[in-house]
Order: C-alpha cells, then structure tokens, then sequence
C-alpha cells in the first residue's frame, strides 16, 4: 500500500473564529439548499446541535441511529430530518444502512462522522472487538468505505469527531483489542488517535475524487458521551465542583458544534484535508508529551501509520473501496 503524504500543512490559516463561536456564527451566510448531510449519532449532543444547524442553513440530514425511538422524540419539530437505523458496532448494520442508503441513488455532500463512546467499561463486541476502538473507528471506517460511490458522487467532504484525547495513547499494534489488560482511557485514546489517521489516509486516497477528510476536537462539553465517567471522576479531572457544576472551560454544545460544522462548509478549506482541527481553525501541532491540551499529536499525523491502520482495517472488517485486485 502507498503512503501519499499529506499536502496540507497542519497550521492555523485564520479562520476568524474561535474557542467561542457557535454553530450559528460558523454557518452565517451559508446556503446548504440541496445539499445532503449524513450525521452519526445526530440525535443527541453535539450531533443533535449540528443537524438542527444543517437543517437551519437548507441541508437535507439523514441520521443514523443506534437508538430510533429516541432519535425519533429527540429530532421532533425539526424538519428536514431523515431517520434511519444503525449500529456501529454491528457491521452487518453498517451494511444494511449502505446497501440502503446507496439504493437510493443519492449522492452525498457533508458526512460527519458524530457518534461515539468513551471512557466505556470494557465490552467487547463482534468477534471480540473492544468496543471504542469498534464502535468510534471500525465501524465509521466501514461505513465510510461502504457509502464510497455516494461520497464520490458529491465530491464530499468527510469530517471525524475525533478529540485531545487522542494525546492519550498511540496504536497499541501489539493489542489494539486490549486482550492483555485493559485500560478505558487508553483505549479510548488509542480509538481517537484512529479516527485522526482514518482521516488522514481518507484524504490521501480521496482527493483525486474531490472527497476531502477532516478530524478535530470539538472542546470539552458535558454530554451524554460523558455517561460511563462517575462524578467522582469528573470532580478531580476539574470538568465539575462539588456540586456538580460545570467548569468555566466547558463549552456549551452549540460552541462544542462549531468546529465539525466549520470543517464540513468553510470555503477556507476548499483545497485542504487530511488535518486535524480545533476552534474552528486548523490546529498546531501539539507539545510532545502533551496531554489533553491543544494541538495534535505527531504519532496521529503520521502517513505511514495511517497507511497501516487503514491496511489493518480494511484486514479486520473486510471492506475496502480503494482495494485493487
């Protein structure tokens, strides 16, 4: 497998915004009629922030759900909302949603790869999968792959939630499952470092169809992707007081949705890709040994080690729409 080298430099560009613009600020001025937008896990969260922002700027959002019925209540009274179901988790989902999807005949414009796990117990999945590294990579990965006629039809760009987290642990290549000892804050550090090599090797081999890949993290925000870290937890990171509140560093989900949605339409990136952003900028690289603070680490950034993971992916889930036979 070749290693095409990124092309665009991991710097900041001057976007104009920052740490504290909104959804609504990033989206000022942009028309998204007719355009169509897949959001993973765009019910809740920072997912349901951006799709009722894409909806409000004209797009069309279809949103996958592992959980319909709640979508379904959550996404009520916004229009232009198409809800299907998926399990990222389940590959045999992930399948029948493409099969699905591509059916249709439609093309893709936007696709932000929005939903996650963290911090999760351990739980294994499939044929014994740990599950972040599963449910945030392997699945997106698949998905993405499958849905790779659509993306290419509208010359897409593909944004992946990613986060600082990825600071935390490289690839385990030894172990990426974890069967020697687990740790949820390393595994999910290792499945956020995925996500930015995912979208790396995603750019290399998609520009030449006009498919460009972003990653970012979209700040510190108290979601429900925070429900397998205990208050205790919370406490002494300093995300919360002792009474539960949140800290003055939190972002509030509108702010947290910013910076995917200015990955997925700013016209400053239209020739970029394949880097990692934060506050609505493309973001530096980050301090080695850096832990949880601004900036991308290099072991998330390398072209080699993207083009690996993506080898190792495309070996574990079976799927691979750049193969050549």
């Amino acid at each position: 497998m070749t290693t095409p080298q990124r092309t665009t430099p991991q710097r900041a560009i001057g976007s104009g915004f920052g740490a504290d613009s909104t959804a609504g600020d990033v989206l000022r001025g942009i028309d998204l009629t007719g355009k169509l937008a897949v959001v993973t896990g765009g019910y809740s969260g920072l997912g349901l922030e951006t799709t009722r922002a894409l909806t409000g700027a004209g797009a069309t959002v279809v949103v996958p759900a592992r959980r319909p019925e709640s979508a379904r209540q959550a996404l009520d009274g916004i229009s232009g909302v198409e809800l299907e179901t998926l399990d990222l988790a389940d590959l045999a989902s992930v399948r029948s949603f493409a099969e699905r999807f591509l059916a249709s005949g439609r093309s893709i414009d936007l696709m932000i790869n929005n939903a996650g796990i963290m911090a999760a117990p351990e739980t294994r999945v499939g044929p014994g999968w740990e599950a972040q590294f599963a449910t945030n990579h392997l699945g997106h990965y698949a998905l993405v792959n499958q849905l790779w006629p659509a993306l290419a039809r509208g010359g897409a760009r593909v944004v992946t939630v990613a986060s600082n987290g990825h600071q935390l642990s490289g690839i385990h290549w030894d172990d990426v499952h974890f069967a020697r000892g687990y740790d949820k804050w390393e595994a999910y550090g290792q499945a956020k470092t995925a996500n930015v090599l995912f979208t790396v090797h995603l750019d290399a081999l998609g520009r030449e169809a006009g498919v460009r890949a972003f990653a970012l993290h979209p700040g510190t925000i108290l979601t429900e992707l925070a429900r397998h870290v205990s208050e205790e937890e919370k406490i002494a990171a300093g995300w919360v007081d002792a009474d539960g509140r949140p800290s003055g560093s939190f972002k509030s989900p509108e702010q947290g949705a910013a910076t995917q949605l200015w990955a997925a339409t700013s016209p400053l990136l239209k020739d970029a890709g394949g880097v990692y952003c934060e506050d609505c900028d493309i973001a530096v690289p980050a301090t080695p040994g850096a832990q949880l603070e601004s900036g991308v680490a290099a072991w998330a950034t390398d072209p080699q080690d993207a083009a690996r993971l993506w080898a190792l992916s495309s070996e574990l889930t079976g799927v691979d729409a750049f193969a050549t036979t």
